[in-house]
């Protein structure tokens, strides 16, 4: 957790050393009373006026005012500092989580980030609102109050050491116990929010499939192991609030009994009894106050490491440092690359060798598994290469800023992903003050102005999140008409054309090669008549190049391609 403080902005830090100041001055303020308070009892045994009794009570009121005072603009400070400490840590692990690659986000998972972006920062946020006031103050209250009554009474001193130490036992004995378990629990809320999120998620399979009671089972051993863990830490926590009132309590009883014995014996008198009391309550209210951050801390110490993970954790893909010598050549190049996702035995891809030039279309097929997707993802960089090198116009794209790299590539997942705005929101979506003639211009060549004319407000019709409220082949379209609006020197099309019926793939293909002839293109398809008018086809098998050419070159020398061609069209299709 302190670890975390280096996050604070210089006016935090002014702040954080103002409650300092004012804890001290409030813990000065407290030390002060007893005396006030054994003065007063002096005043009444020595048979002082009324006024000046009432003198020395007004300055204890003015302290009391004085204390209020300290401590609320301490606690204002706190809840300003806790607020914008975890506001910018936030901040930073969402943008360190925007730059991870697809093996971080494996690595922690999508529900084990959501924890740590929301629960475990809304945990810090509290602790520190609560332990910057009480960190200070316990130890300079304790320490304050031990030096007030050290040389008061041997034997008093003596009682209040005892029980101190048995209080930290106490606190220690709980710590351990507590600390695992908080551990766990983290995690817990973890798979629980993995098993939401999956529900929510695939909540038409479930339906489907009437599967609700195995899901409601799911959720409810997630639910149970979250609950049991949560009820054992909080029973062993409330064990502390009784501990602590035994503790207490059985000091001023033992000090008044022995403070009584000690007066009947002339040894001590009766201010400084009253006074010795109430700075040994504030020394066990000061652990009181370190009780309370020991019920708090372990929670929040797993929360601050679990933050610091994603914080401190390396990115495997490294930033390039050089520009691109020159722009507009188009052109692709793979050479010897071989891909192993991490902790795979086997690689995915072996020597993949081809080259695009400026406006060619290449297409990928083959078998689920081969390798098609995979492809794709190495020239956006989401994964690095294992071996070879993957050259856009001449120069190693590991050696290019990954913001200029992205730029001149227009991307098209395999699974469409629209934002909740508007339809020209989502097709403007990663252009720079793109017009309303470009945006119209894209919807027409992806074929969405169809229905895009149809829908309530066209343009401005409201998208709903993730793009519920659109069909499967209108959410592809949108997907391709925003790769489009930028204009890009090369289109990645990863299996986009799926979900499209065969019409619409055709009228597509035909507008794309119209209207985005500069575009060097990539396209990973299932379907021979998508890719069968390509440059350039790869065939893929197992992560193997077996075949590389025309549709013509393929249907003479490449088996496996001749029969994926002859089982989706008849041999007159084919030739026609």
């Amino acid at each position: 957790m302190i670890k975390l403080l280096k996050h604070l902005k210089p006016i935090e830090w002014l702040q954080f050393f103002a409650v300092i100041c004012l804890v001290v001055g409030t813990v000065a303020i407290d030390m002060a009373l007893p005396e006030y308070m054994a003065e007063i009892i002096s005043q009444v045994g020595a048979g002082a006026g009324v006024n000046e009794i009432l003198i020395t009570g007004a300055i204890m009121l003015a302290l009391c005012f004085g204390s209020i005072i300290l401590s609320g603009l301490a606690g204002f400070f706190s809840a300003h500092i806790s607020a914008g400490l975890c506001q910018t840590v936030r901040q930073k692990l969402f943008d360190k989580v925007g730059s991870f690659s697809m093996q971080e986000i494996e690595r922690f998972s999508t529900a084990s980030l959501i924890t740590r972006s929301t629960n475990d920062i809304t945990q810090l946020q509290q602790t520190y609102a609560i332990g910057i006031r009480m960190i200070f103050t316990a130890p300079v209250m304790a320490i304050w109050a031990l030096c007030k009554i050290i040389d008061k009474s041997s034997e008093l001193s003596g009682i209040t050491a005892i029980f101190l130490v048995i209080m930290i036992a106490g606190i220690m004995a709980l710590f351990l116990f507590a600390f695992p378990r908080f551990k766990k629990l983290q995690s817990k809320v973890d798979k629980l929010n993995l098993v939401t999120r999956e529900n929510l998620t695939g909540i038409r399979v479930v339906r489907a499939y009437n599967a609700e009671e195995k899901q409601l089972n799911k959720f409810e051993d997630a639910n149970t192991d979250f609950s049991k863990t949560n009820l054992f830490l909080n029973r062993l926590m409330a064990l502390l609030s009784p501990f602590m009132t035994i503790v207490m309590s059985g000091l001023s009883l033992t000090l008044v009994w022995i403070g009584a014995y000690l007066i009947g014996e002339n040894l001590l008198n009766v201010p400084v009894l009253m006074e010795f009391t109430q700075y040994s309550a504030l020394v066990l209210i000061s652990f009181v106050m370190l009780s309370m951050l020991f019920l708090i801390l372990p929670r929040a110490s797993v929360s601050a490491r679990r933050v610091r993970e994603v914080l401190e954790s390396q990115t495997t893909i490294a930033d390039g440092s050089n520009d691109f010598k020159e722009k507009g050549l188009g052109k692709l190049e793979f050479k010897n690359v071989c891909f192993r996702y991490p902790d795979a035995k086997d690689p995915v891809l072996k020597k993949i060798n081809f080259s695009l030039n400026k406006g060619e279309t290449l297409a990928i097929i083959g078998s689920t598994g081969s390798g098609k997707s995979t492809i794709i993802n190495l020239i956006m960089r989401f994964y690095d290469t294992t071996k070879g090198k993957i050259l856009i116009d001449n120069q190693d794209i590991k050696d290019i800023k990954l913001e200029q790299l992205y730029d001149r590539i227009g991307y098209i997942p395999q699974k469409s992903l629209l934002f909740s705005g508007t339809v020209f929101d989502n097709v403007a979506y990663g252009t720079h003050n793109a017009s309303k003639k470009d945006i119209d211009k894209a919807i027409e060549i992806s074929q969405a102005k169809e229905f895009v004319e149809k829908l309530d407000g066209k343009t401005d019709f409201m998208v709903s999140q993730g793009g519920n409220n659109l069909s499967g082949g209108q959410k592809q379209r949108l997907s391709i008409a925003r790769a489009i609006a930028k204009k890009p020197e090369f289109l990645l099309f990863d299996d986009s054309f799926s979900a499209l019926d065969f019409a619409t793939d055709k009228k597509l293909r035909t507008a794309l090669k119209e209207n985005m002839k500069d575009a060097t293109k990539v396209i990973v398809a299932q379907r021979i008549g998508t890719v069968m008018d390509a440059d350039k086809i790869l065939v893929l098998n197992e992560g193997n190049v077996i075949g590389l050419g025309t549709h013509k070159e393929l249907m003479q020398t490449c088996n496996v391609y001749r029969e994926l061609a002859y089982s989706q069209l008849s041999k007159e299709d084919l030739e026609s």
